[in-house]
């Protein structure tokens, strides 16, 4: 059975933001929280940390706060460059400052640059040995290096150091994943999701129930993405993805159309298609898929054996 998998990648570190006293009046110290707020959205963050810098009030750490906090929500917009920029001057303002080497850290890690990365994670690590969330980034590090043991080390000290950081259960669910261990991938997966839900988090625990080949447990965390997101098309190709394991190729159909309208890009969508059209005994329409998929990627195997097999020229 030629279906295309294509796994989901490992989550990034989270970046820090930190709170401050009260500013002094109403209006600028709602500014203020906007600016260093957990909850700020990205852009709401960098136009309120550019209030606080524009108005020239605030000086040492405070400043550099915003400049750390503005630079997090750059990052966010993947504005590298820009970030870089501002976690450079947070960290020019404030050398003892953990927030501006976390976000930077997180920054190089963006651009592939993992050797920085790392410095700027020992860094706020050696300023701030209890700092769970540099241990979770350079966890995350470790793992892009391939170095699973050593990721595993670092998302345990995140863990053992802030049992409530979600982000960190959900990276070493990964590297369990990658390391094979289904059962403490699901466990750590689970956790995440209990202490805070996120899509990835459900598709990557259904992704570890699947290839432990617990296909109704898998299909209902895809489900549950449909739920919360109906237009990320994630949660329909990867639901569809089961029931074409499980034989239901018209329910497949019906999930890879839903697929390919939200993310009409995905190869992996149109080739399983283009499989369960087959199967249906569709077989132009099956055609017509193979075909997109190697429009998308000329080296895709599946497609090209599918077509093969159907005795048609690729």
């Amino acid at each position: 059975m030629d279906i295309s998998t294509g796994l989901t990648a490992a989550l990034l570190g989270a970046a820090l933001t930190l709170s401050y006293p009260a500013t002094g009046s109403a209006q600028a110290d709602q500014t203020w929280q906007a600016c260093i707020g957990m909850t700020s959205a990205p852009d709401d963050r960098i136009s309120a940390c550019s209030a606080v810098i524009d108005a020239k009030a605030e000086t040492g750490r405070r400043l550099a706060a915003a400049y750390c906090n503005r630079g997090h929500g750059l990052t966010e917009k993947r504005e590298l460059d820009r970030a870089l920029a501002d976690l450079d001057e947070a960290v020019r303002l404030d050398p003892a400052y953990v927030c501006a080497y976390t976000n930077r850290g997180r920054v190089y890690a963006f651009k592939r640059d993992i050797q920085r990365a790392m410095a700027d994670y020992d860094e706020a690590i050696r300023i701030d040995p209890t700092f769970a969330l540099a241990y979770n980034n350079r966890g995350d590090a470790w793992l892009g290096r391939g170095d699973f043991e050593r990721a595993l080390a670092d998302f345990n000290a995140a863990i053992r150091l802030d049992p409530a950081l979600a982000i960190a259960y959900g990276n070493r669910g990964y590297t369990y994943y990658r390391k094979r261990d289904m059962a403490r991938a699901i466990e750590d997966y689970t956790m995440q999701i209990k202490l805070r839900p996120d899509l990835l988090a459900y598709i990557n625990r259904g992704n570890a129930w699947r290839d432990s080949e617990q296909l109704d447990r898998a299909a209902a965390d895809y489900a549950e993405v449909i739920r919360l997101a109906p237009t990320d098309a994630r949660g329909w190709r990867n639901r569809g993805m089961i029931r074409l394991y499980k034989g239901d190729n018209e329910g497949g159909l019906a999930d890879y159309d839903k697929a390919l309208q939200y993310d009409p890009a995905d190869v992996f969508s149109w080739n399983n298609r283009g499989q369960a059209r087959l199967r249906l005994g569709d077989k132009a329409g099956a055609i017509a898929d193979f075909r997109k998929a190697l429009e998308l990627r000329p080296d895709l195997a599946t497609a090209r054996a599918s077509l093969q097999k159907l005795g048609v020229t690729p």
